[in-house]
């Protein structure tokens, strides 16, 4: 039985969101019966949305990607004129960034996997990365929109690499610390 192309499309972004928060969880570790099963899917129906898990990793990625610019630019929109990179590395650092693996970023759980990945899910990552850097690096200092971007990849590595250790610290109250800490040098170095 042929399903419409609309069902089809909505299946596809359905394994899309659901595989997004499974990678992000759970690294290179989700297998396709598993994630399949999770939906009320077949195995072999996943052939008929992706050509490999390859590709399912890459554009999850995107997908989870777009899910953070998401919640980076409502930031933006609701910060207090003046504040948005405050707000920016406060929304991001926060607590609840930290504890919602899953839902956050995509850089900070999957950086070391998207490392070992294909060229293909590397160049959407450099992509991303670019657009996402245009949008934010205006907010920053610097002389030169050369200088601007600079600061601005410097700014998300540091952020992405203190969430991901936050997230592998056990003990809460050293995670609290060095978020708190990691929000107030990353403010004074480029929000003074």
């Amino acid at each position: 039985m042929r399903y419409p192309a609309e069902r089809k499309e909505e299946t596809r972004q359905k394994i899309l969101q659901t595989a997004a928060r499974r990678f992000r969880a759970s690294g290179g570790a989700v297998g396709i019966a598993d994630l399949m099963r999770e939906l009320d899917l077949t195995h072999g129906g996943f052939y008929r949305h992706f050509d490999s898990k390859d590709q399912l990793f890459g554009e999850s990625l995107g997908k989870a990607l777009d899910e953070i610019r998401s919640v980076i630019h409502d930031a933006l929109r609701k910060a207090r004129p003046g504040a948005e990179l405050r707000t920016v590395i406060e929304t991001y650092l926060s607590t609840r960034h930290c504890a919602d693996i899953s839902g956050g970023c995509p850089l900070a759980a999957l950086a070391g996997e998207v490392g070992r990945s294909s060229p293909s899910v590397r160049k959407a990552m450099d992509r991303w990365m670019r657009e996402h850097l245009s949008h934010v690096s205006p907010l920053l200092p610097g002389k030169t929109d050369e200088e601007r971007r600079a600061n601005a990849l410097v700014l998300f590595s540091g952020m992405s690499g203190t969430l991901a250790v936050a997230r592998a610290v056990a003990d809460k109250a050293l995670r609290e610390k060095l978020l708190a800490d990691a929000r107030r040098f990353y403010i004074e170095a480029f929000d003074a």
